[in-house]
């Protein structure tokens, strides 16, 4: 996925200025697509310069002035081509497994270690999803079809974290009893 399709995501939602962009980047799609505003701005600029969006200056006295950007028919073109074509599936690289993998060649206390600081980690995370479809399901209908699929993420983050942090108690306990078979 390239930055590119994001703001033109949300901006065939609402028009906004890269400032509000990237407010909304941190309350949805951060934990699975971030993007800072020394990546947005210059991508608003390129979308701008192809044709994928407009901007519309709004002067204020009391601040400096507003650049609000709105998506293009040509954008939103461009946006549900990209929506229809098939993504080729990510590998998926983690030096977190490879030091898994080759774990037999360190005292396993510090394996688990790890795993247990993976494991706060994760736990942490499952909590901070399950309060974003909390506040999903309090604020909105599901029946909107923004929120709806909007939920659908948050649903596979929260199916994630409970694989993984199954996973990471799983593989404690079979190190532990690894540990007292050698004993």
């Amino acid at each position: 996925m390239s930055l590119k399709h994001a703001i033109l995501g949300f901006l065939n939602y609402k028009s906004m200025t890269g400032y509000q962009l990237k407010q909304r980047f941190d309350k949805s799609v951060r934990y699975f697509w971030n993007a800072s505003l020394s990546q947005i701005y210059p991508t608003l600029s390129q979308l701008k310069e192809d044709g994928l969006l407009t901007l519309e200056v709004k002067y204020q006295d009391s601040s400096p002035n507003a650049k609000i950007y709105h998506i293009t028919d040509k954008g939103r073109e461009e946006l549900r081509n990209w929506l229809i074509e098939p993504l080729e599936p990510q590998p998926h690289r983690s030096a977190f497994l490879i030091k898994i993998f080759f774990g037999a060649n360190i005292d396993q206390n510090l394996i688990i270690s790890q795993l247990n600081q993976r494991l706060e980690l994760a736990e942490s995370n499952l909590a901070k999803y399950q309060q974003i479809r909390n506040e999903i399901t309090e604020n909105h209908s599901l029946k909107n079809s923004f929120t709806l699929f909007e939920s659908l993420t948050v649903d596979y983050g929260i199916k994630s974290m409970e694989a993984v942090i199954a996973w990471y108690r799983e593989s404690i306990e079979k190190i532990e009893s690894l540990k007292r078979k050698e004993m």
